[in-house]
């Protein structure tokens, strides 16, 4: 995918809902490009429609030459009887990651639910993908209390590299004051946010570099950390921090976390 102008700023990407089947076409074309996906793992263009219409949410993000360099689609659920959103997919171009575009499109989602009444947003995303992991928990404030194992089943991705699509269940609490807190809305950290009780699972930081150049040693790590963050889930823990360094990140997990 050619991008004619690589480097605009933060705010010169446009973020807007996306209504037009070019549009949505648009989206289908950048799963294959951000993910490698083949035919039958690609979302199709009908689907992007139908979510667009059932009140999901389809964003896209625009350079100032009106190309698209990212998208996120979710759709409306039901968990009991709370209503949430499910966010499916959130996709950017190489060339325009780490310049702020991901988070954009997640506060558009965020302030369109919340809008709408919405209380949760929830997606699912891969152990073995530390930016991911700490993009989600420690610049959004995500908890995680769920882990399934193989949840898509295996996938063409060139990211997932044949193996299990493990993944933990980010749920975005959107009024807690911890997630309000993280987005800088308040500034005085809740006294509940002391924590006492927890545990850790480190990741060795070259895991995702394992998984295009030995993928048995990523599938042995992923298989040890599967283990620990079921018994943690039992136990009652939540994933509520996450720490990057050299050799390896940790997911910190506390006992008895409580939403406020």
């Amino acid at each position: 995918m050619s991008i004619s102008q690589p480097n605009p700023t933060e705010s010169e990407v446009e973020i807007r809902p996306l209504t037009t089947i070019d549009e949505f076409r648009r989206c289908v074309d950048l799963q294959v490009s951000v993910w490698g996906f083949d035919e039958l793992d690609v979302m199709p263009l009908r689907f992007f429609v139908v979510a667009s219409h059932i009140g999901g949410q389809v964003f896209g993000a625009f350079t100032p030459q009106r190309e698209m360099i990212g998208f996120l689609c979710a759709l409306s659920g039901m968990r009991g009887e709370l209503p949430y959103i499910h966010s499916h997919m959130l996709a950017v171009v190489p060339e325009f990651r780490n310049q702020g575009v991901a988070k954009r499109l997640k506060l558009a989602q965020r302030a369109d639910a919340i809008q709408r009444g919405f209380r949760l947003v929830e997606w699912t995303f891969d152990p073995l993908e530390l930016k991911n992991a700490y993009f989600n928990i420690e610049k959004l404030g995500v908890i995680v209390r769920h882990y399934s194992p193989n949840h898509y089943g295996i996938t063409s991705s060139r990211l997932q590299a044949g193996l299990p699509t493990d993944r933990l269940i980010a749920e975005w609490w959107l009024h807690s004051d911890r997630v309000k807190r993280i987005l800088g809305e308040v500034t005085a950290k809740n006294e509940t946010e002391t924590f006492q009780d927890q545990r850790r699972v480190e990741v060795p930081t070259d895991v995702t570099e394992w998984k295009s150049v030995d993928v048995t040693r990523a599938e042995e790590v992923q298989s040890e950390i599967r283990q620990r963050f079921l018994d943690h889930f039992k136990d009652a823990y939540s994933i509520t921090e996450f720490e990057r360094g050299k050799e390896s990140c940790a997911y910190i997990l506390t006992k008895n976390f409580r939403i406020h």
